[in-house]
């Protein structure tokens, strides 16, 4: 058919989108509609907004104009405080901006299109930040004038090579060359000893003569590789749990194919973690502690009620859930895509390909935060002509592995769209109930303050549902997890309350400072048999870690 469309020269057929374009439209004409019907909050918030206008011409020329409270690291440069243009233009962006928010703020109906708005509107102000133009921004003004514009020239030509692979623009937010898996990325010393169609199992060298006695077990979301838990060395967390003497196991999924398409959430938690979990004790002979980021602490989640259900609940020490949620009533700004229209888009999306494909994720997660991982690649590329430095984090953010249809389609109907984890009985697995109040095995639920992608908040709801310990730490979805003790970043909050929500919670938790890490080993330690047995030695590995399936395309 292809062939034919292109000997008659006619045009091809559109390709589907994963989203509803006509939804978005309709989301910008329901706000509209609204607030026609509320034309006094909408005079008040004209009023409110001349008011300040008239604060802010009075004040716009004074040298000791005072900085923005809320800090914003587009702002940095000394000139957007010091000199008056740059100050002026900034001051004026950013209230205007808060000025915009406040008017979605009016609409009091919650729900997918509200949100819709709320995305839009960030989407555009991120756009149309003077930070993002040659005559606004004081930096990309002294390097023209320094370079006499070879830096605009070059930066238009890194457009036009990045433009040329077909992936869209941003493509160099790190690197590529940089790293090696296996060499100075995912490199810590191991071997894969198991694998099926869905995952291959890794178990990592021992570095101690004695090791405890449960082993760990990690399971990785599915949008990126496993490694994010295997940076380079002085950032691992798998080889600082080695070092700690921990017997150490990780999933690397596969990166799904055509072939993978009716491969559902219930394949994902019978075929990968609870097989993983067989492997993980026939090799040591101990239950595991599992641990999970993300998505892969809900598959954690599901898969502890399934074997509750099972009458095999015994089969795991514990668990813990870092970012990762379970009550999805609150997913903020993500709930403007868990929309009707765009998950039949989506669905028809899925249907032609049998996937959702890993660039089109990548640009969905960059858009929620697109001043970090767009706006300022934009600048630094395109308008400085700065070279990427290398990143271990961003080279294995850009490192993303596909997910199959089937799995994608149960996942935001029946968890995100429906929140059926919440009602006991409300989601199955293989034809067994899935209750989580049922689990019996300790959890802790590990949440991180300001993350974009599972608000602490929504995590702590989770956290009650599942009767877990709650810990919080500190940064956001990533770089919250990768947090050695040695760096001293961050800090984390700990309490006893249990309290009903998770502001309550933090008003009387204790920030401690550092990282969470050995706190939650001790916590390990104390759900535990506190035993130590001789290292595990590998003697039946199938390759070298990371594995096939991490490096594989």
């Amino acid at each position: 058919m292809k062939a034919m469309q292109q000997a008659l020269g006619l045009p091809a057929a559109p390709k589907s989108q994963p989203f509803d374009p006509l939804a978005i439209a309709a989301a910008m004409n329901d706000f509209a509609f609204r607030m026609a019907a509320r034309p006094d909050a909408v005079v008040n918030a004209s009023a409110q907004a001349m008011q300040q206008w008239g604060e802010f011409w009075l004040k716009a020329m004074n040298p000791a104009a005072e900085a923005p409270k809320k800090r914003d690291r587009r702002f940095a440069s000394k000139s957007w405080q010091e000199d008056p243009w740059y100050r002026a233009i900034r001051d004026a962006y950013l209230l205007a901006s808060d000025q915009m928010r406040s008017v979605v703020a009016l609409d009091e109906h919650d729900g997918p299109n509200k949100a819709m708005v709320g995305f839009l509107l960030e989407s555009w102000l991120n756009a149309v930040a003077p930070t993002n133009f040659v005559m606004t921004n004081p930096d990309v003004m002294e390097r023209t004038l320094e370079t006499k514009g070879a830096n605009l020239a070059r930066g238009f030509a890194n457009l036009l090579e990045d433009l040329n692979e077909g992936k869209g623009i941003v493509r160099r937010r790190t690197d590529p060359n940089a790293f090696v898996k296996g060499e100075t990325i995912a490199a810590t010393p191991g071997e894969v000893v198991y694998q099926n169609k869905l995952f291959q199992l890794i178990q990592y060298t021992p570095t101690t003569d004695k090791v405890a006695a449960e082993p760990l077990l990690y399971v990785p979301p599915l949008v990126n590789r496993f490694y994010m838990i295997d940076l380079v060395p002085r950032q691992s967390l798998v080889k600082w749990l080695v070092d700690q003497g921990r017997t150490v196991f990780v999933i690397s999924w596969v990166n799904p194919t055509e072939e993978h398409r009716d491969c559902a959430v219930e394949d994902y938690v019978t075929t990968g973690i609870v097989e993983a979990i067989g492997q993980v004790r026939e090799r040591t002979g101990a239950k595991p502690d599992l641990f999970a980021f993300c998505l892969g602490g809900t598959l954690v989640a599901i898969t502890l009620a399934w074997l509750a259900a099972q009458g095999r609940g015994d089969e795991v020490n514990s668990a813990t859930l870092i970012g990762s949620m379970v009550d999805f009533a609150d997913m903020r700004d993500w709930s403007a895509f868990v929309h009707e229209a765009h998950l039949d888009a989506l669905d028809q999306h899925l249907a032609q390909q049998g996937y959702i494909d890993s660039v089109e994720l990548q640009r969905l997660f960059s858009a929620m935060r697109a001043n970090d991982l767009i706006w300022s690649s934009v600048v630094n590329h395109y308008l400085l002509d700065k070279q990427a430095p290398p990143s271990d984090l961003l080279y294995w953010f850009e490192d993303g592995a596909r997910i199959p249809a089937a799995f994608l389609t149960s996942y935001n109907r029946e968890l995100l769209h429906g929140n059926s984890l919440r009602e006991p009985g409300a989601f199955e697995v293989k034809g067994t109930p899935i209750d989580l109040g049922a689990i019996e095995t300790p959890i802790l639920s590990i949440a991180l303050k300001d993350d974009h992608v599972s608000a602490w908040e929504a995590v702590y709801d989770g956290a009650k549902l599942l009767k877990a310990d709650f810990v919080l730490g500190g940064s956001g979805h990533n770089a919250g997890v990768i947090n050695p003790p040695a760096a001293n970043k961050h800090g984390f909050w700990t309490s006893d309350s249990d309290a009903a929500t998770g502001k309550e919670w933090l008003e009387t938790a204790t920030r401690n400072e550092g990282s969470w890490w050995p706190w939650w080993t001790e916590w390990l330690n104390a759900h535990g048999s506190g035993k130590r047995v001789p290292a595990r030695a590998i003697t039946d590995g199938i390759e070298l870690a990371p594995g096939s399936y991490a490096k594989a395309p």
